[in-house]
């Protein structure tokens, strides 16, 4: 009765964790609150690390990507670790460094694409802007500078629509996202009430006139820097610099006629994130957890996986490959026992999959199709645009076999491109062996997709069993012998 409890919550908590994170940093900091409330320690790449087995810790690079871990009580180093990789960013709408853009009348922000959005959706949508800020604090010789994240509640940008009046005769809504897809923020009139706020010796990006590196130009409207000031509560003139986004100010929700939907903005892949996270807290709440667990318990969230991967913070950085050096290490000063650990090692990973379209049914390959409420997807693509195997499928499998868990398989028709995932570049970057899987959904890169309440249940207690069960279950599988 206790599980049924426990699975049941698991929508209503994702729902709070998507509408607590309006970007990476924002999911970030909302996981770190989970890690520290279940007993997490946070520990930081700069610093040494003293670990112990039995213990569960948690890092993050960049603020917007975290790596957490339970360390088994029989852990020893060389023995492997078991993964699931995730990523915490989403296709939006970036503020350029030089948002200030005015033209017709309208005070507008320029913002730049990032990834593949689905970038009409986001007209007529009620906009607001989130992120992480640079704050100067202090003065004189006691100045420092402080990551503040900051998000205004209320819609403060849109980007409208042309009337169809005005636009007869054409093939489609086509964006031109240079000229277009550019957020109104107000008139030029009503904004000329806000002027005093530049009136006080500095430019509107914060930084004095005789600092600044572009001949005094202006970077952002005073207006859009006072309703951040206010927000972070600083003044104007002490943004330094920042990391900000456009984001949509409809909550995420519960719904359908028979409320089997989420309807939410980032799905992908905030999803996969939290319950791959929850699943982890869970399988390693009691103090029984990990008392016959010889392996690491591990969750990777990272940044950048729509645009790639390749930053420092992405996965395809050594983030992941640092942390199991770093733990093996703690336990052995023998180098090779990490090559060993890895071959040991298993990773799931975890992104969103697509579901089928009732519209688009021809998009689907006819004998693969996932639906809605059908559990988790296992993807395959024999170019290795997914990192499946026939030897990590079937670990999953019988994951959800046991445990009368759902599964569901796809693969890209042969006559369309095939997205990709993390899971490649970690495979061939760590050598860890690895299976791609994801919770099915519609409106994939969308400003508001969907997915069922059920496949975030089947997702959570796939994972669970996953962390609980995999060293157990591995030990009988003989490969490369």
């Amino acid at each position: 009765m206790a599980k049924e409890v426990e699975t049941s919550s698991m929508p209503a908590h994702l729902i709070d964790f998507l509408n607590a994170s309006p970007t990476a940093f924002h999911a970030v900091d909302e996981a770190k609150k989970l890690l520290r409330t279940a007993g997490f320690k946070q520990i930081s790449e700069k610093e040494d690390w003293n670990l112990e087995t039995g213990k569960k810790y948690f890092f993050t690079r960049n603020h917007s990507t975290v790596v957490a871990f339970a360390i088994g009580k029989k852990f020893a180093a060389g023995n492997g670790f078991i993964v699931i990789g995730a990523h915490t960013d989403s296709p939006c709408l970036k503020l350029k460094p030089v948002s200030k853009v005015s033209k017709g009348g309208y005070l507008e922000v320029g913002v730049q694409t990032y990834g593949g959005g689905l970038w009409h959706t986001w007209f007529d949508r009620d906009l607001t802007i989130a992120g992480r800020m640079i704050i100067r604090e202090g003065k004189d010789d006691s100045v420092s500078y402080s990551h503040k994240l900051v998000r205004i509640e209320q819609p403060i940008i849109r980007i409208p629509t042309l009337a169809i009046h005005l636009d007869r005769g054409t093939d489609g809504f086509k964006v031109n996202t240079q000229s277009q897809l550019v957020p109104v923020l107000a008139t030029c009139v009503k904004a000329e009430l806000n002027k005093p706020v530049a009136e006080n010796g500095s430019i509107e990006s914060g930084v004095p006139a005789n600092e600044n590196t572009s001949s005094g130009k202006q970077k952002h409207h005073s207006l859009l820097l006072e309703l951040l000031a206010t927000q972070a509560g600083c003044e104007p003139e002490d943004i330094c610099d920042f990391e900000l986004q456009a984001c949509d100010t409809q909550p995420s929700i519960v719904a359908g006629a028979m409320k089997e939907f989420i309807f939410s903005g980032r799905l992908d892949n905030l999803c996969m994130s939290f319950c791959s996270l929850k699943a982890l807290i869970d399988a390693t709440s009691s103090e029984s957890s990990l008392q016959d667990e010889t392996s690491v318990r591990m969750v990777a969230l990272f940044d950048h996986e729509e645009v790639g991967s390749n930053s420092a913070q992405g996965a395809g950085s050594p983030a992941m490959l640092d942390a199991l050096s770093r733990i093996t290490s703690s336990f052995s000063s023998e180098s090779k026992l990490l090559a060993k650990a890895i071959q040991r090692s298993f990773l799931v990973s975890a992104d969103m999959a697509h579901a089928l379209h009732p519209n688009y049914m021809d998009k689907h390959e006819e004998n693969h199709q996932p639906k809605l409420h059908g559990g988790l997807v296992i993807k395959n693509n024999a170019n290795q645009r997914y990192a499946t195997n026939a030897v990590t499928s079937f670990i999953f499998r019988e994951l959800a076999a046991k445990h009368n868990l759902p599964v569901q398989d796809f693969v890209v028709r042969n006559d369309m491109g095939c997205g990709s995932t993390i899971g490649p570049i970690l495979a061939s970057g760590v050598g860890i062996r690895t299976v791609d899987v994801g919770a099915p959904q519609l409106s994939m890169h969308s400003i508001r997709e969907m997915c069922a309440v059920d496949d975030v249940k089947h997702s959570y207690e796939h994972f669970k069993a996953f962390f609980q069960e995999f060293s157990h279950l591995d030990a009988k599988i003989i490969v490369d012998a």
